[in-house]
């Protein structure tokens, strides 16, 4: 018997909405998140809590310093001061792909994707240290069979868990805008 998933009224009864305020179980937390460049002061942040579950927008003009707190979330860059939670996990010093390991990754407004190679294969592409890297090792193949299999067994775990296992084998430029920011991720 598997629990029924809650309703977007029973998982939010108590949490206020109201901007900086507590939250009842908080995925994201940034306190005092301060960069600036030079004099330009681009992100001063007193406090932010983003309730698990929610659907939560920042909002700003061009310029305001939207992407830069995000580059500050996802440790694409690093305050000057200030302190962030992540499933509470201290972010400060973390690398940004230890970041995006425990869950929280950043996009960009145009996506990477290489359109002229298959989904599959911009996936395997992600892993990392692939002993075939190298043109010598790459011309022996036993040196690196095993390790591909499991990239693409990876590979096909995370296109099922982000609905894209369905497009496996079709080119990467077919993909729809949202698509591609899945691919990405």
């Amino acid at each position: 018997m598997t629990a029924e998933p809650f309703t977007a009224q029973e998982l939010f009864v108590g949490v206020p909405f109201e901007p900086g305020a507590a939250k009842n179980d908080p995925i994201l937390v940034a306190d005092n998140v301060r960069r600036a460049f030079g004099g330009l002061v681009a992100v001063d942040v007193e406090h932010l809590e983003v309730q698990r579950g929610a659907i939560t927008a920042l909002i700003g003009p061009n310029g305001a310093g939207k992407t830069t707190f995000f580059n500050l979330l996802t440790n694409f860059d690093e305050p000057d001061t200030g302190d962030r939670l992540f499933e509470g996990n201290d972010l400060s010093g973390v690398s940004a792909y230890k970041v995006a390991n425990l869950g929280m990754v950043r996009t960009f407004q145009l996506t990477k994707s290489l359109s002229k190679m298959t989904v599959i294969d911009n996936m395997r592409l992600g892993g990392t240290e692939q002993a075939g890297e190298s043109f010598f090792r790459a011309l022996l193949p036993f040196l690196w069979r095993r390790q591909e299999a499991e990239i693409t067994q990876r590979a096909d775990a995370l296109l099922e868990r982000f609905k894209l296992s369905h497009m496996r084998d079709e080119f990467a430029g077919t993909l729809s805008g949202g698509q591609r920011k899945l691919l990405e991720m």
